[in-house]
């Protein structure tokens, strides 16, 4: 029995990547199979697998990245500001923003559906500011999504929802200390209201949720002139920060 089984583990031949079913698609269908998976963790650690996985997991077709310090700008989804990668974009893309420095960010209109991710571990490690005399840094028409970035705004408000679905993800929200801190305030949502949206944009309800998420400054976290209202107001004191977790959603 023993020299059956040390006979059965000479036969046996270690696994390659390359020898795995999944391997025997080609390029076209893995990458179909990539855009299903949460950009953050799961589509960034495919990369980790191996060279093929790491070329279609970081391929543009998945992926518009904004780099301030890119050298080479002709490289393909490759920006080196928000506003011209939110203009780029296609609907459904995902558009990765690097870590390190500050990334200006003021009046930028998101009518497209997009996700915006921070490229740092920490969500204050990707920072966008608006400057003062900015309205707002994002403003969405719809359905969006924000996670691990950090949103600054030196007066007016970080973030302002017209319409759609804005999902917003393990985010820090500052306004900065003012006198005129009554003019300041992290969330506007004017959805629902008397704002008429163009027809070109189609959204499916307008609502607005926050999960795990610090906000600082500012008169209120949220400000609605809309028909949505705040509910399920969830709140962790840590013991430097608190993070809020909410909706913004009709009665």
């Amino acid at each position: 029995m023993e020299e059956q089984g040390k006979q059965k583990k000479k036969n046996k031949k270690p696994l390659s990547s390359s020898f795995c079913p999944i391997n025997n698609l080609d390029d076209g269908c893995l990458m179909h199979i990539f855009s299903f998976l949460s950009p953050i963790p799961d589509r960034y650690n495919t990369a980790l697998v191996c060279h093929r996985w790491c070329y279609l997991a970081c391929h543009p077709r998945l992926w518009l990245r904004v780099e301030q310090s890119a050298k080479d700008l002709s490289e393909p989804g490759v920006f080196p500001s928000i506003e011209k990668a939110v203009s780029a974009a296609r609907p459904g893309d995902t558009i990765l923003i690097a870590a390190g420095g500050r990334h200006l960010a003021s009046n930028i209109q998101i009518n497209k559906p997009l996700c915006l991710i921070g490229g740092g571990e920490l969500p204050d490690e990707t920072t966008l500011l608006c400057s003062r005399g900015s309205d707002s840094a994002l403003e969405f028409i719809n359905t969006c999504k924000l996670a691990n970035l950090t949103v600054k705004a030196e007066l007016g408000c970080c973030l302002l929802h017209r319409s759609g679905r804005l999902t917003i993800d393990s985010c820090i929200l500052q306004c900065e200390a003012s006198p005129l801190d009554y003019l300041s305030c992290p969330i506007i949502s004017t959805a629902g209201g008397n704002e008429v949206v163009s027809s070109a944009v189609k959204t499916k309800g307008n609502r607005v949720s926050v999960s795990q998420t610090r906000i600082e400054g500012g008169a209120k976290a949220v400000l609605t002139s809309g028909d949505l209202t705040l509910q399920q107001v969830r709140v962790i004191y840590a013991r430097t920060f608190v993070y809020f977790w909410f909706d913004v959603d009709s009665q």
